[in-house]
């Protein structure tokens, strides 16, 4: 029996819809263009906050809404926001300590704000250059645990990264997402910030069952959108682990995957 054709595509960002540059591609662009005129819908989600994929919007001619912090903030195009989803207040010192004894810096996002403690840490200014903003630099970590959005432990020891991962699920269980976003990342999130729950709001908004939606993306974060949609794709890219969580995997980002992927899996299944 052949699958449901695809009504809606849910694609990451970094390191999939982005080369390692963070250039949006002209093949990839007119991929998308390509779904529009096909009558499917395209959507993004990613960890980064909202400003940081506003640049996206005018070249991809997106109309639906985008997901920021994995799912922790959900906007329309023009930056309206339309659910919130926080961190409880009296978990973010603990969750930053956590971090921190795994050696790690954080960073804290709070609606339009990125707060750091350290400008010259860890990818920071690599960081800027991807979401096209800069960093508000705070020593009173204390005084912002109200509506955060996610905290994210930042470090180049990628085992400390993903142990950090591991113990932010273990102490704080159902009350956090915790989940590489990057390997020098890990995105601490509400429980309800992830993107299998992306997955579940778009279904309910648009009515399309998940066995119509495609996902496409290639780090840890992006296998809970894979287990909720009919066709998941991993990026060439992706680690082992991710890939093996898909039913496909395209190219990487650096040769094009995300264009590969519509053009094979989507719109010629």
């Amino acid at each position: 029996m052949a699958d449901p054709p695809v009504k809606l595509l849910l694609a990451d960002v970094d390191g999939t819809l982005v080369t390692n540059d963070k250039v949006l591609t002209d093949r990839a662009i007119a991929a998308v263009h390509r779904l529009h005129d096909a009558g499917i819908l395209f959507a993004v989600t990613s960890g980064r906050p909202p400003r940081g994929m506003s640049m996206l919007i005018a070249p991809l001619r997106l109309e639906t809404p985008i997901s920021a912090f994995n799912g922790g903030v959900i906007v329309d195009p023009d930056m309206t926001v339309i659910e919130q989803r926080v961190l409880p207040a009296d978990l973010v010192l603990p969750i930053d300590e956590l971090l921190r004894s795994h050696v790690l810096d954080t960073w804290t996002y709070r609606g339009s704000d990125w707060f750091v403690t350290d400008p010259h840490g860890p990818h920071v200014d690599r960081e800027s250059r991807t979401v096209r903003f800069g960093p508000t630099v705070t020593a009173d970590i204390e005084s912002i645990t109200a509506d955060v959005a996610k905290i994210v432990g930042v470090g180049d020891d990628y085992d400390a990264v993903e142990a950090a991962a591991a113990a932010a699920r273990e102490r704080f269980g159902d009350h956090v997402t915790a989940a590489r976003s990057q390997p020098y990342y890990v995105d601490v999130t509400h429980p309800q910030a992830n993107k299998g729950a992306v997955v579940q709001y778009l279904s309910d908004r648009y009515r399309i069952p998940s066995a119509q939606i495609a996902t496409i993306g290639d780090q840890s974060n992006d296998v809970l959108m894979f287990a909720h949609s009919g066709l998941s794709i991993a990026m060439g890219n992706a680690s082992h682990e991710v890939q093996r969580c898909a039913r496909r995997v395209t190219t990487s980002n650096e040769e094009e995957g995300f264009a590969v992927a519509v053009e094979r899996y989507v719109l010629s299944p």
